[in-house]
């Protein structure tokens, strides 16, 4: 496969907290962008994507996506390391890369006094669009995403989900080779959700852009060829989602204790009753429930059950998610 972009040992340090002194004090400034562990946002990750491939950056707020994103589409410099898109060192050759990009940010970036129609007119001439071209592309667009009907109408006046399907037009209206997204799915409901998927799908099947996107949300990651999965900086897996939900051989069992408070102490009774336990198997509490892998889960369920009827509300189980696997990875769930 065709590398379209080349991850090398890249490594990114936020730079230390500013100093100024206010009213003759030290203060310091900026410590937001400073993690607590004071720990690299990106530490030596190396990975390939593919040519035509829809890649899913999958990780927590914290994990290092959205500074892998900035680095890719040359808003952030990195420590160390490189990274190039279409043979293009974005550092070097910054404005060849950008050429090649359509971005949608988690912020938007949308005019709200200007029509849909004028952000996407504006945002094509600055792609070097001009006529029929421009406003064919404009038109199929707005179709696509349900909007030609309020292509006249201010967009201050939209809905969220409706900024957000202007947005991902506007980023597409010059066909780049690589579309990246960042959290696509913010503010979309499911109807909205699944158009986008749609016309993702539609846009792989012509076989001209590579989709990358980043990610906290299962089923849009399920939908990816691969996913880089990505814990405090370090690439903790790359695999397709099958594969990596093969990586747990047993059926996950989750058990909701009735009264919250309570959930170690039951986890430590089951730990204790059933053991020994596989590694990465054994019954661990998180978001306030218990998490356990048994191979043989639907047989285990009722004798599990009535062990601990008179302290859960609810014992269910079923096979491995990207969730379950992510906890597998890192010992912790994807929402921190």
């Amino acid at each position: 496969m065709t590398a379209a972009i080349c991850i090398s040992n890249l490594t990114h340090n936020y730079p230390p907290p500013r100093k100024v002194r206010r009213r003759g004090q030290q203060v310091l400034c900026d410590s937001s962008v400073v993690s607590p562990e004071n720990r690299p946002a990106l530490d030596d990750v190396s990975f390939n994507i593919g040519a035509g491939e829809i890649f899913g950056i999958l990780g927590p707020n914290g994990s290092g996506k959205t500074s892998l994103f900035r680095v890719i589409s040359t808003l952030m410099r990195p420590t160390s390391g490189s990274v190039h898109v279409f043979d293009c060192d974005v550092q070097s050759k910054g404005d060849q890369v950008r050429r090649q990009l359509g971005i949608v940010f988690q912020t938007p970036s949308l005019d709200l006094k200007l029509t849909a129609e004028e952000n996407m007119l504006h945002q094509g001439r600055l792609y070097g669009l001009r006529g029929d071209v421009l406003r064919q592309r404009l038109a199929e667009l707005l179709t696509a995403f349900g909007l030609d009907q309020r292509r006249g109408e201010y967009v201050e006046r939209f809905s969220g989900g409706m900024r957000r399907r202007l947005e991902l037009a506007k980023a597409m209206l010059h066909r780049p080779r690589l579309l990246m997204m960042d959290e696509p799915a913010t503010g979309l409901d499911p109807g909205a959700r699944r158009d986008l998927w749609t016309h993702l799908h539609h846009l792989h099947e012509r076989g001209d852009m590579t989709i990358v996107l980043t990610t906290h949300l299962m089923d849009e990651a399920d939908n990816c060829h691969r996913l880089a999965v990505l814990n405090e900086g370090k690439l903790a897996a790359l695999d397709t989602p099958v594969n990596l939900k093969s990586r747990i051989g047993a059926d996950v069992i989750t058990v909701e204790p009735h009264k919250a408070g309570d959930a170690e102490n039951l986890c430590r009774l089951i730990s204790g009753q059933f053991g020994p336990w596989p590694d990465n198997a054994a019954p661990a509490v998180h978001r306030g429930k218990i998490h356990l892998q048994k191979s043989d889960g639907p047989t285990f369920v009722p004798t599990l059950s009535a062990a601990i009827a008179d302290r859960a509300r609810s014992v269910t189980v079923g096979r491995a998610t990207l969730e379950d696997v992510f906890l597998h990875l890192t010992g912790h769930t994807l929402y921190k």
